[in-house]
């Protein structure tokens, strides 16, 4: 098939088929997704744009961009023919301001970020080809959980733990998930909205999301765990502790305890995501058994 690569908007639900399916393509040969939970939450929300590329009527590509990043993945069948090439720099035209409403992933050509998820060689091509920096690093880490209970370091005094149930936990997870992360916006800036569009997904249970609270009530740590329906990996999605209770192994019992859960959900590995600069928490999960699996890269882009 010939001819040349056009980059649309779509809307979240007319794109919703062939997008599932293309990054369902994508994940599976990869061996994992092609775009962040973030990205996926905004494009939902109509805070970012969600592009499908086509070529010759068929859709071989597609892309998240807005608030100065970009995601993009060309289904697994058309790669290889330089469509991620094209695909890429029709949004760096338009980010520089030459056209194409919707397409611009960032008003400023310069402080454009992208995200590989996987470091594979073709993304490292395309970043040293089209002046695209690494700047960040985020290891995806992995574990096999056992078959039967997980020992892990027992409750301190003071503290209790209960699962996430609606309400005040709304609120108060906000505010912490926001001091926890105060140094990455994209994970520190989440708002009450953006967490009542995770639990309406499909894998969000309640009793995956665990709460400590200290004997004040004060929360002062979470795990979150994310299992989608019918996988036999689960995921510690998100883990913090108050800076202010730092050095008390609540960091430790947390994962513990969600170690536990993910065992007494019948699942075969855990997995989570870390930055890899943040030297502390990657000792602690090496030293709970995880090991390397991915590494996702994310570039900026040093203008013209």
């Amino acid at each position: 098939m010939s001819g040349s690569l056009t980059l649309s908007v779509s809307s979240p639900d007319e794109a919703r088929e062939p997008f599932l399916r293309l990054a369902a393509r994508a994940a599976l040969v990869d061996g994992q997704h092609p775009f962040n939970d973030q990205a996926l939450v905004d494009a939902g929300k109509g805070t970012r744009s969600l592009l499908l590329a086509e070529r010759g009527g068929t859709v071989v590509g597609a892309a998240i961009v807005g608030q100065g990043e970009l995601e993009f993945t060309i289904d697994p069948e058309w790669r290889e023919e330089g469509l991620g090439r094209q695909l890429l720099e029709i949004v760096l035209a338009n980010s520089a301001g030459s056209g194409g409403a919707g397409v611009s992933a960032s008003s400023d050509g310069e402080q454009l970020l992208a995200w590989a998820h996987g470091d594979h060689p073709a993304s490292r091509r395309l970043a040293a080809t089209h002046r695209f920096v690494a700047v960040r690093t985020l290891l995806q880490l992995r574990r096999e959980l056992p078959d039967g209970p997980v020992g892990g370091t027992p409750l301190p005094d003071g503290f209790r733990l209960m699962p996430f149930r609606g309400g005040r936990d709304v609120d108060d997870w906000v505010r912490l998930n926001a001091r926890v992360f105060a140094e990455h916006p994209e994970q520190g800036g989440q708002t009450a909205e953006d967490l009542g569009f995770r639990m309406s997904e499909a894998w969000f249970e309640p009793d995956d999301f665990l709460l400590l609270r200290d004997s004040a009530g004060a929360l002062v740590g979470y795990n979150w765990l994310k299992v989608e329906p019918g996988d036999r990996v689960g995921e510690i999605y998100v883990i913090g502790v108050d800076d202010a209770h730092a050095g008390q192994g609540l960091g430790r019992y947390l994962m513990g305890q969600g170690l536990a859960r993910l065992v007494e959900r019948g699942l075969e590995q855990a997995s989570l995501y870390v930055d890899g600069e943040n030297t502390r928490a990657v000792a602690l999960y090496r030293s709970l058994g995880f090991t390397d699996h991915t590494i996702d890269i994310q570039y900026r882009h040093r203008g013209r």
